[in-house]
């Protein structure tokens, strides 16, 4: 009996050799470790830690070396611009969307800086609209989920849409991936339906509306008595994460009919160091495993492909089921956009020119307003569409009206919104004036010497950090000086030896009046010779869509076209 026992015992001893042996050819680490840095966005960073630090414990060798991977956070935006600045501190770079990528691409870097290739996605999340489960059923009245009414919903110059019942709550793009996924499929769907006027007007209130990251958004959802129902955008794994952590408002995703697009962390290898390539070749490759895709759906991401698992249940608010893609933009698309926000996003300095003459009595035929009173509803209406921060003044005009041979007369300077005049906001005193203004019975109109003082006024305190722009409210009926003053050729030679497109002060010029049109050429020519643009309103309401016209002229100045 111990004959055959003494020869299994030896046929283990040999096995386990064997398997010694076998396992520290594959798993060498002779000539000690070999460090692998991971920088990773902070979403998907703990699972990454994770998976990590099981790889790191099964000792994978690379030229006798046992890689040691660490993985640490830190957000998209920073991380790129450390790229940028030739500073960044890892062997390999994990942002939480190609967008990222894209934008460095986009940048001008020079060939021997430019970003490589990523190695393909390790998991994705799609962009989503989030809303309180609460709420859920309030918004099926109200908002459909898609890009087309979130756009409907947060336009500016449409106060009595869905905007009534909705309030839209933004991530900024320049901070947060998923601010500019959701930028970027909002208006291409824009373009696509004719929404572009409405795009500028919701991006224009978003800039005011932004929450500082996701965590800030989706705590930002409960529903306030008698309010509008907030809804945002939120990666589907954001919204996973905050309902883990049992909030008393917890969130739900709901998918736009349109499409969306994804975060897809693309998994970038930066590091110049042929073993250190190596090695993240490797760890990339246990990236693509079962068992680490299922600790990643495990923390609410789903797989490349859009498998889900079961953090993202439809119990849990989620729909298992990958949604729609929209087509990736290219890096030129991205950032045309990007700079849209951004050019938008610039705080405004406005001085405004109320044309307070004569014929600013008459009637305006079909209505019950004299046309003094519709300019001062169309100030009122275009100027409630900029933010806080703005800076904003007003002159009137007539001839005559602050002495002899001075036409205009300062009524509001130009200052922030918020800065208090004599015990009052500046918002209010406009508002105040604006409401009470009355025409000079006698006065002429006196616009070309206006125009003339505060278009040097403007120049000379020209704001770098601001579009700065000169809007003139008139009844259309010209320059109507019997007293002589700046002539019409004059005005126009003037703006056009003035004007400094580095510097650029636009005009914004919005007639209302049956005299308008005849004067339109003029209107046209003392506009364009800034950059600016010239309207006929027919309709005090009609000032929305001239405001946002105005606004989208703020993506091509000083180069604007006509």
């Amino acid at each position: 009996m111990l004959v055959p026992l003494a020869g299994a015992v030896a046929l283990s001893v040999l096995l386990g050799v064997a398997a010694f042996v076998i396992f520290n050819r594959e798993h060498d680490c002779s000539d000690g470790t070999l460090p692998l840095r991971v920088v990773a966005s902070p979403d998907v960073q703990p699972a990454l830690s994770k998976i990590a630090g099981t790889y790191t414990k099964a000792l994978h060798s690379i030229d006798s070396k046992c890689v040691e991977v660490t993985v640490v956070k830190e957000t998209s935006a920073k991380a790129a611009s450390a790229v940028a600045a030739g500073k960044f501190a890892g062997d390999v770079w994990v942002p939480d969307s190609s967008l990222v990528l894209s934008r460095l691409e986009s940048a001008g870097r020079p060939a021997e800086a430019a970003v490589p290739q990523p190695a393909g996605s390790i998991a994705s999340s799609p962009v989503v609209l989030a809303a309180a489960r609460s709420s859920v059923t309030k918004l099926e009245g109200a908002l459909k989920p898609s890009w087309s009414t979130l756009v409907a919903a947060a336009n500016a110059a449409d106060p009595d849409g869905p905007g009534k019942k909705v309030r839209v709550v933004a991530l900024d793009p320049q901070k947060s991936s998923a601010g500019l996924a959701a930028l970027m499929a909002a208006s291409g769907v824009a373009r696509e339906t004719g929404q572009t006027k409405a795009l500028v007007g919701a991006l224009k209130r978003l800039s005011g509306q932004v929450a500082a990251d996701s965590a800030a958004l989706l705590a930002s959802l409960t529903v306030k008595t008698g309010g509008k129902v907030p809804i945002g955008v939120s990666s589907e794994q954001a919204i996973h994460t905050h309902n883990t952590k049992k909030p008393e408002t917890p969130a739900v995703a709901l998918y736009p009919a349109e499409g969306t697009l994804s975060l897809d962390y693309p998994f970038t290898v930066l590091t110049k160091d042929l073993a250190t390539q190596k090695a993240a070749a490797d760890f990339r490759q246990e990236l693509s495993k079962d068992s680490a895709r299922k600790v990643l759906r495990t923390q609410g991401f789903r797989d490349p492909d859009g498998k889900a698992g079961g953090a993202l249940s439809e119990d849990e608010g989620f729909t298992p089921a990958a949604p729609k893609a929209l087509p990736a933009p290219d890096a030129k698309t991205v950032a045309t956009v990007s700079q849209t926000w951004s050019r938008l996003n610039l705080g405004t300095r406005l001085l405004t020119l109320l044309d307070v003459s004569g014929t600013m009595a008459l009637p305006v035929p079909g209505t019950n307003l004299t046309r003094m009173r519709a300019i001062s509803k169309i100030a009122t209406e275009g100027l409630a569409l900029f933010p806080p921060d703005s800076e904003m003044g007003v002159w009137m005009f007539s001839t005559h009206l602050d002495g002899r041979g001075k036409d205009w007369k300062e009524v509001v300077p130009v200052g922030p919104l918020t800065e208090s005049i004599d015990g009052a906001l500046r918002k209010d005193v406009l508002a105040r004036e604006l409401s009470t203004v009355q025409a000079k019975a006698t006065g002429d109109t006196g616009l070309n010497d206006t125009l003339k003082a505060a278009y040097t006024e403007m120049t000379r305190t020209y704001a770098r950090d601001r579009i700065n722009t000169l809007l003139i409210l008139t009844d259309g009926a010209g320059n109507d000086d019997p007293d002589g003053g700046v002539g019409n050729a004059e005005i126009l030679r003037f703006l056009e030896e003035t004007y400094d497109p580095q510097r650029p002060v636009s005009i914004l010029l919005i007639a209302f009046g049956p005299e308008a049109q005849a004067g339109k050429k003029q209107m046209d020519a003392v506009a364009k010779a800034t950059g600016g643009e010239a309207y006929i309103a027919k309709d005090p309401l009609q000032v929305r869509d001239f405001f946002l016209q105005g606004m989208e002229r703020r993506l091509c100045t000083p180069d604007c076209d006509g």
